[in-house]
C-alpha cells in the first residue's frame, strides 16, 4: 500500500489533523475523568487544588489535581482547536510532545515531596509523560509526512 492510500481518509481531512483531533479528545476525556469517582481514587478527601499533598489518583495510578485536570481540559480543547489545519496540527503534536519531555525531565529532577512538585508527580507520571513525549513526536512527523506525500 502506498504512502498516498494510506494518508486517504472518508473525511478528507489530513491524517495529522485526525491524530490531533484524537489526542485533544483524549486529553479532554483524561480531564473530565479525573472528577470522576471510582476512576480516581480518594476522590472526596483526596483531590488538593495544587501540589502533592493530596492522594487522588486517576486509575489508582497517576497522581491528579484539580490544576492538573483543568490543564488536561486546556491541552485537549487547545488539540481540538490545533487540528483544523496540518501546519498547527503538527505544532499541537510536536510542540505538545517537547512539552511532555520537558515535564518528564521535571519530574526526574525535582524532590517528589517537596513544594516543587506541584503538579503534581510521581514516578507513573514520569512514565507516562516520556510516553507521551516520545508518541506525540512520533505522530507529529509520521503523519505530517504521509500527508505531505498525498499533497
Amino acid at each position: 500500500m502506498s504512502a498516498t492510500a494510506r494518508s486517504v481518509n472518508t473525511t478528507g481531512r489530513p491524517l495529522i489533523c485526525l491524530v490531533a483531533t484524537a489526542v485533544g479528545a483524549v486529553f479532554l476525556l483524561t480531564a473530565v475523568l479525573g472528577f470522576v469517582p471510582g476512576i480516581t481514587t480518594n476522590l472526596y478527601d483526596g483531590l488538593e487544588l495544587a501540589g502533592h499533598d493530596g492522594n487522588a489518583k486517576l486509575l489508582g495510578l497517576f497522581e491528579v489535581s484539580v490544576l492538573l485536570n483543568i490543564v488536561h481540559g486546556l491541552y485537549g480543547v487547545a488539540g481540538l482547536a490545533m487540528a483544523r489545519t496540518a501546519a498547527s496540527a503538527r505544532t499541537y503534536l510536536i510542540g505538545g510532545g517537547v512539552i511532555y519531555l520537558v515535564l518528564w525531565i521535571y519530574g526526574l529532577i525535582i524532590d517528589q515531596t517537596s513544594d516543587a512538585n506541584f503538579v503534581p508527580l510521581n514516578d507513573a507520571d514520569n512514565w507516562l509523560h516520556l510516553g507521551l513525549g516520545v508518541g506525540m513526536i512520533a505522530l507529529g512527523l509520521v503523519s505530517g509526512r504521509t500527508d505531505s506525500r498525498r499533497t
